[in-house]
């Protein structure tokens, strides 16, 4: 029996030639390939053993990775909107119907006007209650909100997002809980990534949006 992981070299009997083994293919591998040939490394799990939780076979997150990330896009997208529907119509839950935006009241005096502390406390408390940081604040929780839930326009809603939370976060210096680090730096975080690992194209519009021609000729507003 000839060990063919090992090269052999011809044996010659009675001063006849022998002829030389030819190695056989190796299943499997890419065409030339022989038993004694090196086959290179596959990413691919060993034959058993099942992918890893966060990749397919492909070299992939797997489909659990992407509803993940999609599932926290829609919950960010919620925080955000329905700070805008709280604060617009009153809803009771954190802004009484009398304070309501539609009837008049502010969705920035209560914070920025009395909640606000640290280095940045005189610049916020010039913006409280104007109809510049009322009208600007609205708009970007609307926004950003229903991006998030849609699926689109992720990078702007990811910079807008992330710019609004780290301005909430600076508004309270230093955190109550924390000498430096509290939740709207980890959202405004996060934030940056659903838009880096494209988290809109699953259960949302984001596939779709992509290719509109308006998309095409920016690629920003993806």
């Amino acid at each position: 029996m000839v060990d063919i992981a090992h090269n052999h070299a011809p044996v010659e009997s009675n001063d006849r030639p022998v002829a030389t083994m030819t190695r056989p293919a190796v299943e499997g591998a890419p065409a030339g390939a022989t038993a004694a040939s090196p086959v290179p490394a596959s990413p691919l799990p060993a034959p058993g053993q099942p992918p890893t939780a966060t990749t397919a076979r492909s070299g992939h997150p797997a489909p659990a990775v992407h509803y993940l990330l999609a599932g926290i896009r829609l919950a960010l997208g919620w925080v955000f909107l329905w700070a805008f529907l709280d604060k617009a119509f009153g809803l009771g839950h954190d802004t009484t119907s009398a304070k309501a935006w539609i009837h008049g009241g502010s969705p920035t005096k209560g914070f920025l006007g009395s909640a606000t502390k640290g280095p940045f406390t005189g610049f916020y408390h010039s913006l409280a209650g104007t109809t510049f940081a009322d009208v600007f604040f609205m708009i970007a929780l609307a926004a950003i909100g229903t991006a998030l839930i849609l699926g689109i326009g992720m990078w702007l809603a990811a910079t807008g997002g992330a710019v609004l939370t780290v301005m909430m976060w600076s508004a309270v210096l230093p955190p109550a809980s924390n000498p430096f680090l509290d939740e709207h730096l980890i959202y405004a975080a996060v934030l940056i990534l659903l838009a880096c690992l494209g988290a809109g194209r699953t259960l949302g519009l984001g596939r779709v949006w992509a290719t509109t021609p308006l998309v095409r000729r920016m690629l920003w507003l993806a």
